[in-house]
C-alpha cells in the first residue's frame, strides 16, 4: 500500500507502515489508542485553556497570549496545510482509529509540539528550581514524541505526516516565542527586565 499525495517519502512510509503492522498486537494497541486521545484537539484545547487562564490570573499575560495565540493560530495553520496537501490516511482496516480529515501533517504531532515548545518556554523562563524546570520541559518533549509515535502505531498517519507535524509545530512555536521575546524587549528596558 502506497501513501497518496505528494508529501513524504513513500518508501520510508511503506516500510514503517509494514513494520508496525507486523509487530502490532491487540493489547498494547488498546492502551496506545487511549493514550493518543490525550494529544487530540479537544485535550490540547482544554489543557491550553486551563494554562492560559492560570497564567492570566498570576499576571503573566504575555505568556498567556503566547500559549493561547500559538495554539489557536497553529490549529488554523494545521487545517490549512491539510487542505493544501490533501494526503489520504493509511487504509482501513489497518487504521485503528476513526478519522475523516486529511493526513498531512499530523495534527496530534503538530499541536502537541506547539504546546510543548511554548509551555516549555514558559516553564524554563519561570523562577523555580532548575531541576524542576528541566524535568517539566523533558516531560513535554517525551509527551509530544509519544503522541506522534502513537499515531504511526495506530496507522492513523504515515510516518512522514508525524515528522512534518513535529517540524511545523516546533517552527510555529518558535515563531511565537521570538514574537513574544521581541514584545518583551520593547515593554521592559534592559535593567528592569524580569528573568
Amino acid at each position: 500500500m502506497s501513501p497518496d499525495g505528494v508529501s513524504g517519502d513513500p518508501t520510508l512510509d511503506v516500510s514503517v507502515f509494514d513494520g508496525v503492522l507486523r509487530d502490532r498486537t491487540d493489547d498494547p494497541a488498546a492502551a496506545v489508542e487511549a493514550f493518543t486521545h490525550s494529544g487530540g484537539t479537544a485535550a490540547m484545547w482544554c489543557a491550553s485553556a486551563v494554562l492560559v487562564v492560570a497564567l492570566a490570573l498570576v499576571r503573566r499575560r504575555g505568556d498567556a497570549v503566547l500559549v493561547g495565540g500559538a495554539m489557536f493560530t497553529g490549529l488554523v495553520l494545521m487545517s490549512a496545510l491539510k487542505r493544501l496537501w490533501r494526503r489520504e490516511r493509511p487504509p482501513i482496516p489497518e487504521r485503528l482509529v476513526d478519522v475523516d480529515s486529511y493526513s498531512f501533517p499530523s495534527g496530534h504531532a503538530m499541536m502537541t509540539a506547539i504546546f510543548a515548545v511554548t509551555v516549555g518556554f514558559v516553564v524554563v523562563t519561570s523562577v523555580g528550581p532548575r531541576v524542576l524546570e528541566a524535568t517539566l520541559a523533558a516531560l513535554l518533549v517525551v509527551f509530544t514524541l509519544g503522541i506522534g509515535l502513537s499515531r504511526v502505531y495506530l496507522a492513523a498517519h504515515w510516518a512522514t505526516d508525524v515528522a512534518a507535524g513535529w517540524l511545523f509545530g516546533v517552527v510555529w512555536g518558535a515563531v511565537w516565542i521570538v514574537a513574544r521575546r521581541s514584545a518583551w524587549r520593547v515593554a521592559w528596558p534592559r535593567r528592569h527586565r524580569p528573568r
